[in-house]
């Protein structure tokens, strides 16, 4: 491999276990507030991917990713992988900000369409999630990824299963 082309990445993180400790007794939309405002440390995942939120409302949330070179296939366009993190992030937040003080979530499926690559051309990428049906033990979301012209560039469903934490 050519020196020449290598480049380097260093970054940080933060505890998850106290990241997750801090959340009890908090609303999941409590919870993603705080972290909204730097009240609380971002997840070690968001630290890694680069995504970062913009905006927690109820049962609605939106993070942005700045596609970089480290977040790039074989091919030269943003991983699917990266695409289907940012839509994974967007979706199970959106159901967060809807849960009560003492229950959790996890991803049960998740379902994503690509409909154009990503790269460094095209801008910020925003991820709206969105819920669409909340029961007793599972919950519905659906997110949109579009490029910083508003053109679509995935959309997404998940299912995810509440439960009690703590």
């Amino acid at each position: 491999m050519d020196v020449l082309t290598r480049r380097e990445r260093t970054y940080t993180w933060d505890d998850p276990a106290a990241l997750a400790g801090a959340g009890h007794g908090l609303s999941g939309r409590e919870f993603l507030e705080r972290i909204g405002r730097g009240e609380l440390p971002a997840a070690p995942a968001a630290a890694t991917t680069g995504i970062e939120p913009v905006e927690v409302g109820d049962g609605v949330v939106v993070f942005s990713l700045e596609p970089h070179e480290w977040h790039y296939n074989p091919l030269g366009s943003v991983h699917g992988g990266i695409l289907a993190t940012l839509a994974d992030t967007a979706l199970g937040c959106a159901v967060h900000t809807r849960l009560p003080p003492g229950t959790g979530y996890t991803s049960l499926d998740l379902t994503i369409k690509f409909t154009r690559p990503a790269t460094l051309a095209s801008g910020t990428l925003t991820c709206t999630g969105t819920v669409v049906a909340m029961g007793r033990r599972t919950a519905t979301a659906e997110a949109r990824i579009v490029d910083a012209s508003g053109r679509l560039v995935a959309q997404a469903l998940a299912t995810c299963l509440l439960m009690p934490v703590g």
